[in-house]
């Protein structure tokens, strides 16, 4: 625990020293020191311990200028780096002291230090000028005349610039020095004795100005002093200081002072013109001018505050004499401030991209401000735009830190550019501005999400192997390879195919497959409707992040059935009016031989035989016609549309001859329709024989014909037999229909048609959706022969219609795989699904198949699959119009 926490409270105690002492770390160096001269040890002083310095990061940030100095990375020590030169760096300014900040980078943290380079006396005086031209005229100039000089200037500060002079040994000069305040000294060359040119035409004089410093430099100027004749009034100004203030933010041209002078010489010797003779700092000539006329100073550059402070004019007016003598003035210029520096700031430290899941507080950049300007004009405040999620804490004087202040999404924001605004104390305001990019980084917080949670896709049967039935998609918000999305079919979930026995558990993944890029589903094998009706699997998209992140969606797959089989004729079992029926199926023109027999003078309606046959397929595919190819025209017999029985059209003559040949095609209503051929012979007998032959049907199976010699004597008996049975069969079921109806119209919702199962999305009607149910899917059979699953209960998924004729508008089409058609409007505007029992036109398997029957959906069957049970209560219904239906609702 010790390891650990150590470097954390030495930074606490760092922080605490750092707080106590101010803030800030100050050093003082001279200047010139040699490269590698130790400064400070500022890792000391910070805190930190021997070879911490280097591990952390520590180093040093200059701001504007070269600071000369650098961070010791093994040490930890502030160093000199290159020469070091006061006036270079500070001017005239005093103390010079130099800001600079040290960042320690792990962790991010920055420290101000204070480095005062102190002056030595590395500059000597420096005169304007090695040599100065003076001329004074003999006598007419008295004793105590005086003349300016120049004075030297000494680049250094303090004591070290303090300068005095002294002239040359002279019985005629002196030098007299004053002090117009403490830093500055007016130089005045004195005539203590009056001139005589005849005597010393050229005086030759030495000025030199020593400073204040340990040993003390020098400098000198030369005076050349002519003397000249006659001209003994100098100009004279009427003030020896003209005292001025100006803004920096004067225009050019913009009058400074007008100076006067008068000469009380007459002639020519009273004409005299102003001029400048010298500026301080030296080099501002080019600022100003002066009229020689007028004595009027203007501006012809500009003002600069934060470069020069002070300006000091030396003004003089020479008269045109012979010799010409001058006057001098001084002209000292204050200048002020005015807000002209907009504040400026730059980036110190940017730590970016940013994670998104990085923690509110995190520090994402280091600013440091700053402002030309003095005084209001140069206190910066800054602010940042937009105001979230970053924030601005200041730490020091000029220096600020850019945090987090929200939690960030990459999937909403990628990318943030705030703009940091400063704003200083002027009036009118400037305003300095800088934009900051901060990307965000992508971390795997996504999971994919597919379009749809449950995916229903339509395939016809025999479809080719590799078909391509569907496509899924799910998108993944995230980037790069935390968004990648890779595709496969889920072998945990719950899937499988439905068939007409069920659901095949495990089964899917030998029927479909996924393709991992794209999302596609393929087809590994064709599909038959015949051998499975839904197939229902779950695919699941996994990305690429780092932990890898999930989603599912449900795809349920409906085989459209195809008329891909041909009817099938099944074995005879005898006719009503005895005979088998038998023959072969096939999609072309093949018969089968059948036979049956009559009794001359049966009335018009008795049935003769019964054609049997079934189809293989569903719907519309299986629903089977029966239509008399041979003979055409009106002939003695006639087939049932739909229920296959062969009837006399009329009452049998015996003009109709011993035997009817009938050829009987056996049609599905699919596209295109497939067929079947039957041959029936129809032997027309007395009404004993074909008693004896229906009876010996029956012992020696179809095709058979009993002895004639019996037909009379048994016709009669067993057609009465029949005659009682069917009675009792078609009351018994009618009664038992009836009671079964009214149980079911009044009883509660329960059974095979109550109870909704869980509704997955098949289609959408005019109602809505229509959902399948594997729980209400019932196998309905009543035959001897196979049963057929068809029969089908859908339960409803509808949401509630909205209002308006505009909703109505946007409802979707039907879909093309059903044909709709205009039903009566009671039907037709029923909200809920329909139940529709389709018929099997063959004895003993009434019940042939169901379909779900949205609003506007054709039924698919016929009131006519009664007459398989009872007559009766077909012909009560035979006034419907074809196609008829079975509905139930829950009305």
């Amino acid at each position: 625990m010790g390891v650990c926490w150590g470097p954390v409270v030495r930074v606490l105690v760092l922080q605490a020293a750092w707080a106590l002492g101010g803030g800030q770390v100050r050093y003082s160096v001279a200047e010139e020191g040699k490269a590698g001269t130790v400064v400070g040890r500022v890792a000391h002083d910070l805190g930190l311990e021997a070879g911490e310095a280097e591990a952390r990061g520590l180093r040093l940030v200059a701001q504007g200028r070269r600071a000369s100095v650098e961070v010791s990375g093994a040490s930890g020590a502030l160093v000199v780096s290159s020469r070091l030169d006061r006036e270079e760096l500070c001017g005239k300014s005093a103390p010079c002291a130099l800001r600079l900040e040290v960042l320690l980078e792990r962790p991010l943290r920055v420290f101000h230090v204070e480095l005062e380079v102190t002056d030595i006396n590395d500059n000597a005086p420096l005169f304007p000028a090695a040599r100065k031209n003076l001329s004074i005229a003999e006598f007419t100039t008295l004793p105590g005349s005086r003349f300016p000089l120049e004075g030297a200037s000494d680049a250094d500060v303090g004591a070290n610039a303090q300068l005095s002079y002294t002239l040359s040994p002279s019985e005629h000069f002196t030098l007299d020095v004053k002090s117009s305040d403490e830093n500055r000294k007016s130089l005045f060359l004195v005539l203590t004795k009056s001139l005589d040119r005849e005597t010393l035409p050229v005086h030759r004089l030495v000025v030199t100005a020593s400073d204040g410093g340990r040993p003390s430099l020098t400098g000198t100027m030369e005076l050349v002093i002519s003397v000249l004749d006659a001209n003994d009034n100098a100009p004279q100004f009427n003030q020896s200081v003209y005292k001025v203030q100006l803004p920096e933010s004067a225009a050019e041209g913009t009058l400074v002072v007008r100076v006067n002078a008068t000469d009380l010489d007459e002639g020519v010797n009273k004409d005299f013109s102003y001029s400048m003779i010298s500026t301080v700092p030296a080099g501002n000539t080019d600022v100003f001018t002066i009229d020689p006329k007028t004595g009027e100073i203007r501006l012809t550059g500009a003002l600069d505050f934060e470069e020069v402070r002070l300006h000091e004019l030396q003004i003089e007016a020479r008269d045109k004499g012979t010799p010409p003598l001058s006057g001098h003035c001084s002209v000292e210029l204050e200048v002020l401030d005015v807000n002209d520096n907009a504040p400026e700031v730059w980036v110190t430290s940017l730590s970016v991209p940013v994670a998104e899941d990085a923690s509110v507080g995190t520090v994402v950049a280091l600013l440091s401000v700053r402002d030309r300007d003095s005084g209001a004009n140069g206190r910066v405040r800054c602010a940042l735009w937009p105001a979230a999620p970053f924030g601005l804490v200041a730490t020091l004087s000029g220096s600020y830190s850019l945090v987090l202040r929200e939690a960030l999404d990459r999937e909403r924001v990628s990318e943030y550019e705030v703009e940091v605004r400063a704003e200083d104390g002027g009036a009118p305001a400037l305003r300095g501005r800088l934009a900051v990019r901060v990307p965000v980084s992508d971390v795997n917080d996504n999971a994919p999400a597919f379009a749809q949670a449950v995916y229903t896709v339509l395939a016809r049967e025999n479809n080719a192997a590799g078909a391509e039935l569907a496509r899924v998609w799910a998108r993944d918000p995230d980037e790069a390879g935390n968004g990648r999305v890779r595709y496969s079919v889920w072998e945990g979930g719950a899937g499988g195919a439905w068939a007409v026995g069920g659901w095949r558990s495990g089964a899917a993944s030998s029927y479909v497959s996924v393709d991992a890029e794209s999302g596609r589903v393929w087809a590994l094998r064709a599909l038959d409707y015949e051998e499975v009706q839904v197939v229902q699997f779950e695919v699941r998209a996994v990305d690429a992040g780092e932990p890898p992140l999930c989603g599912n969606a449900t795809v349920q797959l409906f085989v459209v059935d195809e008329n891909d089989n041909a009817p099938v004729l099944l074995p005879g079992a005898g006719g009503v009016g005895g005979g088998g029926a038998s023959g072969s199926s096939s999609s072309g023109r093949e018969s089968g031989a059948l036979w049956a027999w009559a009794a001359w003078g049966a009335p018009a309606g008795q049935v003769v035989a019964k054609i049997r046959a079934v189809d293989a397929d569903s719907g519309y595919n299986a629903w089977l016609r029966y239509e008399l190819w041979e003979p055409r025209g009106k002939g003695p017999f006639r087939v049932g549309l739909y229920s296959g029985e062969v009837s006399t059209a009329r009452a049998l003559e015996e003009a109709d001859g011993p035997r009817q040949r009938l050829v009987i095609v056996v049609r599905d209503h699919g596209e295109p329709s497939r067929s079947a051929t039957a041959t029936l012979s129809v032997s027309l007998v007395e009404g004993a024989e074909a008693a004896l032959a229906a009876a010996g049907s029956s012992w020696s199976g179809p095709g058979l014909r009993p002895a004639e010699g019996v037909a009379g004597a048994l016709s009669s008996s067993w057609t009465n037999v029949w005659l009682v049975v069917a009675i009792c069969a078609v009351s018994s079921v009618f009664v038992v229909a009836v009671v079964l109806y009214g149980a079911w119209r009044w009883s509660p919702r329960a059974g095979v048609l109550s109870g909704p199962g869980p509704a997955t999305l098949v289609c959408a009607s005019e109602v809505g959706s229509w959902s399948y149910s594997q729980r209400q899917s019932r196998s309905l059979c009543v035959a001897d022969g196979a049963g057929k699953s068809d029969l089908m209960v859908f339960s409803p998924n509808l949401p509630p219609p909205p209002p308006g004729p505009a909703a109505k508008e946007t409802q979707p089409e039907p879909p093309a795989l059903l044909d709709t058609v205009s039903g009566p409007p009671s039907l037709a505007s029923r909200p809920f699904p329909l139940l529709a029992l389709t018929y099997h036109p063959n004895p003993g398997q009434a019940l042939f198949g169901a379909g779900l029957l949205p609003r506007g959906v054709r039924a698919v069957g016929a009131w006519q699959v009664l007459k398989d049970v009872t007559g009766t209560f077909a012909s009560a219904l035979a006034t419907l119009p074809e196609p008829r239906a079975v509905c139930v609702g829950e009305d």
